[in-house]
């Protein structure tokens, strides 16, 4: 199976959770997808008001130079990681 196969799945499997993961893990999450789908993070970073979207942004800023196929295998281990967690 190939990396983006593998990807794709995990993305099925992180929805299928039977609880929500903390925070945290969410924001990795989010970082490690973005990262993974469309490279370094674009835009201003959000306003000291958008608490959701500054988190959000920064998750994704800290993986800044990750090469998009770690940022997938990353991703698979999280969702593997807390298929182990939540199950």
């Amino acid at each position: 199976m190939s990396l983006e196969e593998q990807f794709g799945q995990a993305q099925e499997r992180v929805n299928k959770l039977s609880r929500r993961p903390p925070d945290l893990q969410l924001l990795e999450l989010y970082g490690l997808y973005k990262q993974a789908t469309a490279g370094d993070a674009t835009g201003k970073r959000p306003g000291a008001f958008d608490f959701k979207g500054r988190a959000k942004w920064e998750a994704w800023k800290q993986r800044e130079g990750l090469p998009r196929e770690e940022a997938m295998r990353q991703y698979i281990g999280l969702v593997d990681r807390l298929e182990g967690e939540f199950a």
